[in-house]
């Protein structure tokens, strides 16, 4: 009987041991694979690593910088300048927008403008320089028009200045529009002047002004010297003027009117009365310039008349 239950008491213990044993056996492979697998894990990031370290990746900080791509980073130094060029320029276009630089550069082209008078008075305006001593501006600057009431107008002028380096330059009148009163499509002047160092503007007459166009004014706004005031275009009026909304002061007309290239493409010339918003804009003609040597080429042969 002793020796049964020994026998039944040895048998028990072996196999808890053997299965003991079994337990540890499974374990240590389970252990295995997971290790495995780790190390697989960590060889697949010092791959990813090693290759983006080859390909010159850059690491990125939390500041919000976008790292540059391959292809930003392989542009030379005139290219990345061409695309920042390209796109200040559409951005200018679709803001209606014009270089600082152009506009402090096309005001040294516009000038003061005095006309005395057989009154004892002096009126005020602007005249643009186009080479060679040749300005333009309005007519009823440096010619006496007569009045709306149709009186008999005893008024002439007697001189014509521009204001040159702090100096007042005797100017003449060598050509005319057919205006006989103010705010007309012939109300415009070619006067002329010695030879001055003064940037010539670039004449565009093919402007279109379409609506709502921006547009740059640059005028003598109350005889205070050349002022910039920028505006929109209106419509064309049925006397062949156009109607745009920006600063109508006394002494703008005759000044200029520039599109977003800095180009010339028109003349301020008045306003409505007593607004002085709204203003009156006269485009640039060919005509207009069949005086001035510099734009012959520009203008038919039939319209181009020898200077007196």
């Amino acid at each position: 009987m002793g020796t049964r239950r020994f026998v039944l008491a040895t048998s028990l213990v072996a196999t808890a041991i053997a299965f003991f044993m079994l337990g540890a056996v499974h374990s240590s492979r389970t252990d295995a694979a997971i290790h495995a697998t780790y190390d697989q894990q960590l060889d697949a990031i010092r791959t990813a690593l090693a290759k983006a370290a080859h390909d010159d990746a850059e690491p990125t900080a939390t500041t919000g910088r976008i790292a540059r791509g391959r292809d930003e980073a392989s542009l030379s130094p005139a290219g990345r300048a061409g695309i920042v060029a390209e796109v200040k320029r559409d951005l200018q276009r679709e803001m209606g927008l014009m270089p600082v630089n152009l506009l402090r550069d096309r005001r040294s082209s516009f000038v003061e403008l005095y006309a005395y008078d057989n009154l004892g008075k002096t009126n005020y305006g602007t005249a643009g320089y186009l080479g060679h001593g040749y300005f333009i501006t309005v007519k009823h600057a440096v010619v006496a028009l007569r009045d709306d009431d149709d009186r008999p107008n005893t008024r002439t002028i007697t001189a014509v200045k521009v204001k040159y380096r702090g100096a007042e330059i005797p100017a003449r009148v060598v050509d005319t529009g057919d205006a006989d009163v103010e705010v007309h499509s012939g109300d415009w002047a070619i006067i002329k002047t010695r030879e001055l160092d003064l940037p010539a503007l670039h004449v565009n007459p093919a402007f279109a002004y379409d609506f709502a166009d921006p547009i740059f004014r640059l005028g003598n706004d109350y005889s205070k010297g050349i002022i910039l005031s920028t505006g929109y275009i209106g419509q064309r009026t049925a006397n062949g003027l156009v109607t745009c909304l920006t600063d109508g002061h006394p002494g703008v007309s005759g000044g200029g009117i520039l599109d977003q290239e800095g180009d010339l493409v028109g003349i301020p010339i008045g306003r409505m009365q007593g607004d002085y918003r709204f203003s009156f804009i006269l485009p640039i003609r060919g005509e207009m310039l069949r005086r001035v040597p510099a734009y012959e080429p520009a203008i038919p042969p039939q319209t181009v008349v020898a200077e007196q």
